[in-house]
């Protein structure tokens, strides 16, 4: 969400360093490791459309499968498809409105964060 509380899309890259992340596997590039709190595996139907709603709570979604259109108050919509990752931190305002837009489900992981 925006300064006046209305949601909207922004796009940045996650900093990823060669490490040895997992030794004795050869170092790979990984970002740090942050915190969570819970996480949720999400199926939503072909065909689903939800009510506008603010976030839970600041999370992070990965898709599995499927796409979903989100639409911000500020901004155009974007798709979420397979192997995208959305982190969702508009938990006040009016928030978003989810529609899945695929002929199969939408699966996802979604990461609460603290």
């Amino acid at each position: 969400a925006d300064e006046s509380g209305a949601s909207c899309f922004s796009t940045y890259e996650i900093q990823r360093d060669l490490r040895d992340f997992a030794p004795p596997a050869a170092p790979l590039f990984a970002s740090d490791v942050g915190a969570a709190s819970g996480y949720a595996v999400l199926r939503l139907p072909a065909g689903w459309i939800g009510e506008r709603h603010p976030s839970p709570r600041r999370q992070i979604l990965f898709c599995l499968s499927g796409q979903v259109r989100i639409t911000p108050d500020v901004g155009e919509p974007r798709i979420i498809s397979t192997g995208d990752a959305w982190m969702m931190e508009d938990t006040e305002g009016s928030g978003h409105k989810t529609e899945v837009i695929s002929d199969e489900p939408f699966d996802a992981v979604v990461v609460q964060i603290p």
